[in-house]
């Protein structure tokens, strides 16, 4: 008779479970997250140059704007992507990041914050006694183009520099929030130098401000003058974004199916292999979310370590199947 000889004890080393990974964070949490976001960056980005002269000394309101926008993404950022924006919140839709349902909540949150930032600044240019008139206050850090420019700049001269400056912002996001980037922790800093950067030179045009929400805040208490040219703060940076957006896009695919490497260990077909399977477009990677996953929350890691965690388990599978196979064998040899 054969004597079962127990098999020495396998290193206790368990696999990721998927009920490890956290919870993504829901919608509510994430509309709350962009309002109040967005509500710290129109504070900041409207208070300054309201209680400060901009046409002398433009550095301090586009820095502390750059600022405010740094520290909401460190606050925030984790929890809703870290937006703020509505441009951004449209490249990363075009990006194929987020669910179109889930970016146009986004926008109305972020014009709720953007709202109430711009209630709180009027209330306190009310209680201010030197300013007798709070909308002409508003007025002066409005955006605006032809008379209502500074150095009288015209539509077209604006709408350019608006266009070029979105995109420039946006593919920053985009880039420095990816999945595959290795600095992505540095996100939030390269995304509010970016910004205060490019509010260095929007201030000298015509208070171009590369967002929507801040555009509509400052023009809501303005009056109509600023009211009849808001439609070019929207349209200018969606186009921007609308690039930005694209190009992403296409550079996630041309990595995609240029990398097999990426494919092999994230079970991705590539491009040959892509057609092969069943008929279904490729998985998207790289912080391209599926249907299933996207949420905007480009700094959450769940849908990776849950990659991490199947790719472990499925690895563990067959020392399991070997070691019943040598159990039976033994069994049928006594």
């Amino acid at each position: 008779m054969t004597l079962l000889v127990p098999a020495p004890d396998a290193v206790d080393v368990q696999p990721p479970a998927a009920s490890d990974v956290p919870p993504r964070p829901g919608l509510v949490a994430r509309l709350s997250a962009e309002a109040l976001g967005t509500l710290i960056v129109v504070v900041a980005g409207l208070g300054v140059p309201l209680f400060t002269i901009p046409q002398s000394s433009p550095l301090p309101a586009a820095l502390a704007a750059g600022l405010a926008l740094t520290a909401a993404m460190l606050a925030v950022g984790y929890v809703s992507g870290g937006h703020f924006n509505p441009a951004v919140t449209v490249g990363n839709a075009i990006a194929g990041r987020i669910r179109l349902a889930d970016a146009a909540a986004y926008i109305g949150a972020q014009l709720v914050g953007a709202v109430l930032g711009a209630v709180a600044l009027y209330g306190v240019l009310r209680t201010v006694p030197t300013i007798n008139d709070s909308q002409g206050a508003f007025a002066t850090v409005a955006a605006g183009f032809g008379e209502h420019s500074i150095i009288q700049v015209p539509m077209a001269g604006v709408l350019l520099v608006e266009v070029l400056g979105t995109a420039l912002l946006v593919a920053i996001f985009l880039a420095t929030t990816a999945r595959r980037n290795p600095s992505r922790a540095a996100a939030p800093f390269a995304v509010g130098l970016t910004t205060a950067m490019l509010l260095q030179l929007g201030q000298a045009l015509g208070n171009v401000p590369f967002n929507p929400a801040r555009a509509t805040a400052s023009a809501i208490f303005s009056g109509p003058d600023a009211l009849g040219q808001l439609w070019l703060f929207w349209v200018a940076p969606v186009v921007g974004a609308a690039i930005a957006g694209l190009v992403c896009r296409g550079f996630v695919q041309s990595a995609r199916t240029s990398d097999p490497a990426t494919a092999a260990v994230t079970g991705q077909p590539t491009a040959q292999t892509a057609g092969q399977s069943d008929g279904r477009p490729a998985a998207q990677s790289d912080g391209e979310l599926t249907e299933a996953d996207a949420d905007g929350a480009d700094f959450d890691d769940a849908g990776l370590a849950g990659v991490t965690a199947a790719t472990a388990s499925a690895s563990a599978a067959p020392a399991g199947n070997d070691e019943a196979r040598s159990f039976f064998d033994r069994k049928g040899g006594k």
